[in-house]
């Protein structure tokens, strides 16, 4: 028998009551009991969005909150901005662009954050936008970007800012409404703690003046349907029940331990991985834009990243990520969100110098591992 461990950017590890919850008997979603754990669940969202407006839970994975933004603010040939640094940057467009919408783009180099400076120029350039899509961690490059001072551009121009976060939120900051952040979508499979399939959005006042007059089409994604369902406590359609009660969970345990500590945590997490990985003398892709959920690493030359990848998850059960688009076979990339502890990166660092050493690559043994242990004894 053997033991898997994940340390990708999602899914993530589930701690033990998150199961356990999930274990219980199901109930029905139209019943008094019901309504008491979606009023706690959606109180826990608001503490963790870092917002007092409206968060709806929607049974999808991120991608569908997503959507979800798109098609209640726009309408068929309004004009949005989005910022396109990697894989999932590159999502809003192609969503967007599925509804007819006029897309203006950022391109970002693959490693770098966007400039919010070029988000001002765009939106003095073109007043007609309506919405800008923005990502707070490309997991497919490891890079944050600065939505802080994203939001204060966009908070002094008639667009509304939507932030896709769903690798960030309860990882890494992101105080939505200081930051004049106007919807937030986020998945459960990541720093939730909880299996993939939910997915949440909050919606701000003056996003809220844009849903009321977007004409694209939706039905299911329609969050008028869904405030006019919360208002009473209450769902549109049949929910995930037994995501939910996890739910009630994960964030019960968050809130006991306190964002900021939770921040703290994936900080250290994140700083003895990226001291383990250059101790090896591997090279950061985002050395300067590194996010505290996933870190990107380069293939040394000579070494097969497909086949590191594997090699890890099918011969020692220990699961990370490759790399996506362009970037697949170039990185592989070590998450440390959710549920991780000191002994889970410990672990994966063993298991990465062991398969990189089968492969050829010249080091010495133990050198990650240390430099690893040195950030944890600090």
């Amino acid at each position: 028998m053997r033991k898997n461990y994940l340390l990708t950017p999602g899914p993530t590890p589930l701690p033990p009551k998150v199961c356990q919850a999930m274990a219980q008997p199901i109930i029905h979603h139209r019943t008094p009991q019901f309504q008491a754990i979606l009023k706690e669940t959606t109180e826990g969202l608001k503490y963790v969005f870092c917002t007092k407006c409206d968060v709806f839970i929607l049974a999808s994975s991120g991608t569908g909150a997503m959507e979800a933004a798109v098609v209640n603010l726009l309408s068929m040939q309004d004009t949005a901005l989005t910022v396109q640094g990697g894989k999932f940057g590159e999502r809003w467009t192609q969503i967007c662009k599925s509804y007819g919408i006029n897309t203006e783009i950022i391109d970002v180099v693959w490693g770098q954050a966007v400039n919010p400076k070029d988000i001002e120029k765009k939106l003095k350039e073109n007043p007609k936008i309506k919405a800008v899509f923005a990502t707070l961690c490309e997991t497919s490059t490891g890079v944050v970007c600065d939505i802080e001072a994203i939001g204060r551009v966009v908070k002094n121009s008639d667009a509304v800012l939507v932030v896709d976060a769903i690798s960030g939120l309860g990882a890494i900051p992101l105080l939505t409404d200081d930051w004049s952040v106007d919807m937030v979508v986020c998945g459960s499979q990541k720093g939730l703690m909880l299996p993939p399939g939910l997915a949440f959005i909050s919606v701000s006042a003056k996003a809220w003046s844009k849903v009321k007059e977007a004409k694209s089409p939706r039905y299911y994604f329609d969050l008028i349907a869904a405030k006019s369902a919360l208002d009473q406590t209450d769902t549109p359609f049949t929910p995930a029940i037994s995501l939910v009660i996890a739910l009630k969970e994960a964030l019960k345990m968050m809130k006991q331990d306190g964002l900021e500590n939770i921040f703290a945590r994936h900080k250290k997490m994140a700083d003895a991985t990226r001291s383990a990985m250059q101790a090896l003398g591997l090279e950061l892709f985002a050395p300067t834009a590194g996010s505290d959920v996933v870190t990107a690493v380069k293939v040394p030359q000579g070494i097969d990243g497909e086949k590191l990848v594997k090699t890890m998850r099918d011969v020692y059960g220990v699961t990370i990520a490759g790399g996506q688009s362009e970037l697949k076979g170039k990185v592989f990339r070590i998450a440390h969100m959710g549920y991780i502890e000191e002994s889970d990166i410990i672990l994966g660092i063993a298991c990465l110098e062991k398969v990189l050493a089968q492969m050829g690559y010249k080091f010495n043994l133990g050198t990650g591992v240390a430099a690893a242990e040195e950030v944890f004894l600090k």
